[in-house]
C-alpha cells in the first residue's frame, strides 16, 4: 500500500515536473523567442506593416480603406459615404456596413447567378463609369466585385488607369504625371507568373498626396 502510494506521488510530481517545464519552454520561451526575433528580423511585418506619413500610421499595406467624403449626418446609419473624386478608389467591399471593416471581414456570399448579385455588379458599373467618365465597357472586373475578405488592399492596373483623368481633374494635376505615379506603383506577378498585375491604393494615394504637396 506504502509502495503504490509512493509510487503514484512520484508519478504525479514527475507529471507536475514536465507539465511546469512545458509551460515555461512552450508558453514564455517560445512566445518571446519568436517575438524577439520578429521585432528584430522583420519588424515591419511582424507590426502589421504598417505605413506611415510624417511619423504617423494611416493604414496598412495589407488592408484597403475607404476614400470617401465626410456623411453630412455622420449619425444617419442609411446615409450612404460617396467616394471622394480627388483619391484613387478601392475595390467594393461587403465587409461592414460602409465597407473595409476588419471586424467584419468577409464577402457577400452570393452566387455567380443570384439576381441581386447581378443587379449589384450592372449598378456598380453604371456609377463607376459615371463616376471616372468612362464607357461601362471599360470598367473592370475588380471596380465592381468584391474581394473574399472584403479587406483587398490592392486593385488592377486598369481600374486605376481608369481614375487618372478623373483624379487628375479633380486636383489639378497633369494627367501624365498621375499616369506616371499609376505606373511606378504598379506590382508585376509574383514571382514572375503567379497572379496578376497590383497596385496598391494607399500607397497610390500617399504618392498622390506628396505629388500634389
Amino acid at each position: 500500500m506504502n509502495n503504490s502510494f509512493r509510487n503514484s506521488a512520484r508519478l504525479a510530481w514527475a507529471a507536475l515536473r514536465a507539465l511546469l517545464v512545458l509551460t515555461v519552454v512552450t508558453g514564455v520561451i517560445y512566445p518571446l523567442a519568436v517575438w524577439g526575433v520578429g521585432q528584430a528580423a522583420f519588424n515591419n511585418k511582424a507590426n502589421g506593416s504598417q505605413v506611415k506619413v510624417d511619423g504617423k500610421v494611416v493604414g496598412s499595406s495589407l488592408l484597403g480603406q475607404n476614400f470617401n467624403l465626410p456623411k453630412k449626418n455622420p449619425n444617419d446609419p442609411k446615409e450612404t459615404a460617396q467616394p471622394d473624386p480627388k483619391w484613387f478608389q478601392p475595390r467594393p467591399s461587403a465587409a461592414g456596413t460602409d465597407g473595409y471593416d476588419t471586424t467584419a471581414s468577409g464577402a457577400s456570399n452570393l452566387g455567380p447567378t443570384n439576381p441581386q448579385l447581378v443587379q449589384t455588379v450592372n449598378d456598380r458599373r453604371k456609377q463607376v463609369a459615371e463616376f471616372n467618365g468612362v464607357s461601362p465597357s471599360a470598367v473592370p472586373v475588380d471596380a465592381v466585385t468584391a474581394s473574399g475578405s472584403g479587406l483587398d488592399p490592392d486593385i488592377s492596373p486598369e481600374y486605376a488607369k481608369i481614375q487618372v483623368d478623373r483624379v487628375a481633374k479633380a486636383r489639378h494635376l497633369d494627367p501624365a504625371k498621375v499616369a506616371q505615379l499609376v505606373a511606378d506603383h504598379t506590382d508585376g506577378r509574383q514571382l514572375g507568373f503567379l497572379g496578376n498585375p497590383t497596385v496598391n491604393v494607399l500607397e497610390l494615394n500617399i504618392a498622390l498626396q506628396q505629388l500634389a504637396g
